[in-house]
């Protein structure tokens, strides 16, 4: 006979896996907006994924290689009438702040807004290609 390990907090576990525990406000409620974060030879680019906002209502700011954006979606006065099973639209504030490992030239960053994605393009400094040095070991023997 094999014995099974209890957990006892496995079905606590899965009840936070699952959804339905909150049939009306999901778990991605809770989330910020997606970002893609990639760099070419010249830029860092970042693509945040804001659909339907008003870019007017939204913040981009850089400093000290950390980029920040926070933005404010409309909300709408919820309908009584309507008897929800999800909700899953976000509406209020959100914010995103994120480190830039590279050097960038904070005075040429520029933002796009098109199609429900936000695009920062954050040019690197230019610095000079560092070159391998070859470090002389010195031995006490």
């Amino acid at each position: 006979m094999s014995l099974i390990k209890w957990n006892s907090f496995r079905d606590l576990d899965r009840f936070f896996d699952d959804d339905w525990f909150l049939p009306v406000v999901s778990s991605s409620f809770f989330k910020e907006p997606a970002m893609d974060l990639y760099q070419t030879d010249k830029e860092v680019i970042a693509e945040v994924n804001l659909p339907d906002i008003d870019p007017d209502k939204v913040d981009v700011s850089v400093k000290d290689q950390t980029l920040t954006i926070r933005g404010l979606t409309e909300s709408k006065e919820e309908e009584k009438k309507k008897d929800y099973w999800r909700k899953e639209i976000r509406r209020g504030e959100f914010k995103r702040i994120v480190h830039i490992p590279v050097e960038i030239n904070e005075d040429k960053v520029e933002a796009n807004y098109e199609k429900g994605v936000l695009k920062i393009i954050m040019p690197k400094k230019n610095s000079p290609q560092s070159q391998e040095k070859k470090i002389k070991i010195k031995s006490k023997d």
